[in-house]
């Protein structure tokens, strides 16, 4: 994963309402949840809620789907797993096999 998109998931998820949606949404599962149901759970105003989804769209972290009149919002899964990796890809390079920093 590029350097530039974990950078705009990250800041997109560093923002405190943007995660707690988030963390909804991925609480939902595979299934997702209708956008109305995050908006009562977490009491944010309907402008407010669709600006900040409209940002986590942005960064690919999540997916919408309509149905009939309701739309969902889905964690895109492997976008965060991706973010993740990311972050790990590189863990504990720097030491030996046995914990000590290797000298360079």
């Amino acid at each position: 994963m590029e350097l530039e998109t974990v950078a705009k998931a990250l800041k997109e998820l560093g923002h405190p309402t943007r995660l707690a949606i988030f963390k909804r949404l991925v609480k939902s599962g595979y299934a997702g949840i209708a956008v109305g149901e995050v908006q009562e759970e977490l009491s944010i105003p309907g402008s407010t809620l669709s600006h900040h989804l409209s940002s986590l769209m942005s960064a690919n972290l999540i997916k919408q789907r309509r149905e009939g009149r309701t739309l969902y919002c889905v964690p895109n899964y492997e976008q965060l797993n991706g973010v993740l990796a990311f972050l790990q890809e590189e863990c504990c390079a720097d030491e030996s096999l046995d914990g000590t920093e290797i000298q360079g």
